[in-house]
Order: C-alpha cells, then structure tokens, then sequence
C-alpha cells in the first residue's frame, strides 16, 4: 500500500489508478513472492487469552485539554515531507498550535480534534511499557493536499523515542499502528533504525510492498526503505466514515498485538532499535503519538492499563 521510502517516515500514498498499476507490476510482484513465499488466505482471526489488567486503568486524555500532551509539526508544505529538501526546515514548535490540535466537542461529548492540514503529530509524555491501550477514533469531514484524492490518512505510533521531528522532520521513531481507510492496523516501521518481525504472506491486489499479515505465513523482519519496510493488516475492520472505531494496542516488551473494532488484525515481535555498530538494541517503552496526515480526526476516550501477558492470535 504505498511508494517504498529510501528512508524513514510514513509513506505517500498512491492514488487508486497508480495502485492498480503497482499491482499489475511483474518485478514488485515477484519481489513480493521472493520475501512472502506463499499467497496471503483469507483468514478470519480471534483474539483469545485476553490479559486481566494488572493494575488501575488511566486516562490520557482529561476531557477538557491537551494538559501532557504536546504538539510537533513538519514543513509547511506537506509535499516537501519525502523530498530531502536540505533547505527545508519544519516548524517544530515554532507557532501556535490551536487551530491545529485542540479539544473540541462532538456528538456531544469532548475530544482531541486532529486537523490534518499540516503534518505532525500530538505526543503524550508519559513513557509507557506493558500496557494495553483503548482509543477510539473518527474520521472528519476535511482533508488537504498532497492527499486530496488519497485515502484518509493518520497513524498511532507507539514505542515512540528520540527526537522529535527525527524522521522526515516530521515524527519521532516509533512503531505504527497504521489509521488509513482500508488499511487500519497494518504495521508500519517509522524511521531507519527501527525493526521488527510479523508474519506474512504476498497479496497482488496490494501495491508495493504487496505483504499482507498472515497467521502461520513467512517470518520477515521490518525495515524501512527495503521490501519490507509495512506489512498491511489481515483485514480492514474499520467502519464507515462518520463511525467511531475501538482500536486496542496490546505491547508486553518488544512485541505488540493490532485490534481493530474486536478484531485482531496485526502483531509484530522482537522490536528494536540499530545502534550505530549495527547491534539490535530491544524496543520496550515509549511514548505515544496522533498523527496529523493529510486528515481531519478525532480521537476520544483514550486509556491505558499496565498488563503482563499479551493476548494471542489463532485462527477460526
């Protein structure tokens, strides 16, 4: 689902003609066979072993403002994100950020409201490990350029460190629990120096890198900027627009379990980080962010409680 990165970061992605032509592609597709092996089933999964909370949930979000969390912005031309532009420079935390994180009453209730216009993200201080997040989330009615014609577009990233605005001057490494209309749920790596390891096998009605998560499928390691750099979640359990969506993100180490609306759709084991010397360094904690990608999005509800075993996946 997306341009292969030379680099760190979140990918652009495709309009839908240039992702049926991706599709259609021999060599990616072959590329695809060569790292999966086998073709992505359709697969229905359950989640089972549920881990019982080990301690008292919290609310990361208080319901009346951004108090813990802080905002981060990339270049004011969202186009300039992929283009190594050495002259570019993002805004960081250059400007007022109120029209572009805020907390905004909808359907009746408060929520952090997510413009979309400009690329950041919304970054809550706390460091977190061995939890299991709740949020839920809606699309917007608005969305901007480059991704007018896109898929709406944001991302929940976790295990989030380093500094901000290190990949594409625009987010902080971390790990990615994907929110994209059709592909909410899908793992992605943020940045160079970050891995990790699913499950997968190879689907042709995907564009590049064409790798679908797959019980039982092919061990790949993650690596941005090579054909493994996203896997696409097992299926897209996300309701319409106008609905909110429960996703669950379940992290016990440096492994994590994707739901999405109950279903799981994703995990990824033996996160890391590659220190200069090229040694595997295990990802354990972090921070959380919202992204901002192109998408109006609102985001309620959001706890964490401390657990000490993940959930698995099996099979109907």
């Amino acid at each position: 689902m997306a341009i292969m990165l030379a680099s760190g970061g979140c990918a652009q992605i495709p309009d839908q003609t240039a992702a049926v032509q991706a599709s259609d592609d021999p060599a990616s597709l072959q590329q695809a066979r060569a790292v999966a092996g086998e073709r992505a089933s359709v697969q229905r999964l359950r989640l089972v072993d549920v881990p019982a909370a080990a301690g008292p949930a919290r609310d990361l979000f208080n319901g009346r403002d951004l108090a813990d969390w802080g905002g981060w912005l990339g270049y004011p031309d969202p186009a300039l994100t992929y283009r190594q532009d050495p002259a570019a420079r993002p805004i960081g935390t250059g400007r007022d950020m109120s029209d572009d994180f805020a907390v905004r009453t909808v359907d009746g209730a408060p929520a952090i409201w997510i413009k979309g216009e400009t690329w950041g993200s919304l970054v809550h201080q706390a460091d977190l490990a061995d939890y299991h997040l709740r949020l839920e989330f809606k699309w917007g009615e608005r969305t901007y350029a480059p991704r007018l014609t896109q898929p709406q577009n944001n991302g929940l990233l976790y295990h989030t460190h380093g500094m901000p605005g290190a990949v594409w001057g625009t987010w902080s490494p971390s790990a990615e629990f994907e929110i994209m209309r059709g592909s909410t749920g899908m793992v992605v790596m943020v940045g160079t120096e970050l891995r990790g390891r699913t499950t997968v096998g190879y689907d042709p009605s995907l564009i590049e890198p064409h790798l679908r998560y797959q019980l039982g499928g092919r061990e790949v390691d993650m690596i941005n900027g090579t054909p493994t750099w996203n896997v696409e979640a097992a299926t897209d359990a996300e309701r319409p627009v106008g609905e909110w969506n429960t996703l669950d993100l379940y992290v016990v180490g440096d492994r994590a379990v994707h739901v999405v609306n109950g279903v799981p759709v994703a995990e990824v084991k033996d996160l890391a980080t590659i220190a200069p010397d090229g040694t595997r360094r295990p990802l354990t904690h972090g921070r959380i962010q919202l992204q901002s990608e192109g998408a109006e999005t609102w985001f309620r509800n959001i706890t964490v409680e401390p657990i000490k075993t993940l959930p698995r996946i099996v099979a109907e």
